[in-house]
């Protein structure tokens, strides 16, 4: 990244996060149908919607969407592949050089349906593991999910699909975090992403099971020690931590004791991410046209693709959320607005803070830097 520049056309997936130009890599949920019942869904997927897009309306949002310079477009629900026409979709974001993306819960995913999706050229499939099999099954709601959810990523790799695991860590599983790092060398799977917890949708009823601060230093300092173990070791495995954007901050300070060359590396590429990018590099269209700032963010509609187009919403100055989270440095408070990092975090995210006090622009309370080390 640092050598060769970042523009977004260029770049794999796995680097969008560097680009120059913030067109946003949009999340589709195609459907609120699941065959799954997890505790923590921020969509509230179950039986599903009556009033999804069409067919035919979903190929218009991907020819706005190809038309506007959008980069990736990522599938998700629910579970997408409970949809009829999820292949024909993807197909049409192929056919309109949209990067594919797919986020499963994997019990779905036969050899059968990986090799259509290795056929379509999907780019990556996410895969969900809340934790090792016991916890799994348990937030999943159905015995048997982690099997089949393992079972599916095997059957990505063998039709070479670049697959990854993904977890949303709180309370009830972070006990599996070894076990998930074991699972995955292991296995040999490319890459994961560790959520931290946003309580939305059915996830506000796990409040009472986010991480202290503390317990979520301990997690972050795992995820970096047991990364760099698996480079050490030549397993050059991408790991991300997601929705929480004082981890870059946390990173650096860390770099600065133990490695101070790569530290000034570290700190120029976090300028160039930029931190939270909801609004800008991400947005979310919803099963009915509902347009949102991420997927998260449910109570904050921006508008809806059957009145106007996704680029013309996206591209509206006169929204005030939008413009907001444009200029937010001006609007947020608290320890948020006097903090020496906010042009690396960009202020966190806005949907946890609005949903643990009301105000989109207040301090978000899952930041775990101390004040010694934030305060300018």
């Amino acid at each position: 990244m640092l050598r060769y520049g970042d523009n977004a056309r260029q770049l794999p997936s796995h680097l969008l996060q560097f680009a120059q130009e913030k067109k946003p890599v949009v999340v589709w949920n195609v459907g609120q149908r699941c065959n799954l019942r997890c505790v923590h869904c921020y969509a509230h997927a179950g039986a599903g919607a009556a009033d999804e897009l069409s067919t035919d309306e979903g190929k218009r949002l991907i020819e706005d969407l190809a038309g506007f310079g959008v980069p990736v477009l990522l599938f998700s629900g629910g579970e997408p592949l409970l949809r009829a026409d999820i292949m024909t979709l993807i197909a049409h974001a192929r056919a309109h050089n949209l990067r594919a993306v797919l986020s499963s819960n994997g019990t779905l995913i036969t050899p059968a349906v990986a090799a259509q999706l290795k056929e379509l050229g999907l780019a990556y499939a996410g895969i969900s593991l809340d934790g090792l099999e016991a916890t799994h099954d348990r937030f999943r709601g159905v015995k048997g999910a982690f099997h089949q959810a393992l079972n599916g990523i095997r059957h990505c790799k063998e039709a070479g699909i670049k697959v990854g695991l993904r977890i949303t860590m709180h309370r009830g599983n972070i006990d599996d975090l070894p076990g998930l790092f074991d699972l995955l060398f292991e296995e040999q799977v490319p890459r994961i992403c560790c959520y931290h917890l946003v309580c939305s949708g059915r996830g506000a009823a796990l409040s009472a099971e986010e991480l202290l601060h503390a317990e979520t230093r301990r997690a972050v300092d795992f995820i970096i020690e047991r990364t760099a173990e698996y480079h050490r070791v030549g397993f050059p495995v991408e790991v991300l931590t997601v929705d929480n954007h004082c981890d870059g901050p946390y990173l650096y300070l860390r770099l600065l004791r133990e490695n101070p060359a790569r530290a000034d590396e570290v700190l120029r590429l976090l300028r160039m991410n930029g931190g939270n990018s909801s609004g800008i590099g991400i947005g979310c269209v919803s099963w009915d046209g509902q347009v949102y700032p991420d997927q998260f963010w449910r109570n904050r509609a921006l508008g809806n693709i059957r009145d106007r187009a996704f680029s013309r919403i996206w591209t509206d100055t006169d929204q005030p959320l939008l413009a907001g989270l444009r200029a937010r440095k001006a609007l947020l408070s608290g320890r948020c607005a006097r903090c020496r990092w906010l042009d690396i975090c960009n202020g966190n995210f806005r949907a946890r803070a609005e949903a643990a006090t009301g105000n989109p622009w207040a301090p978000d309370p899952a930041c775990y830097l101390r004040d010694d080390e934030i305060l300018l």
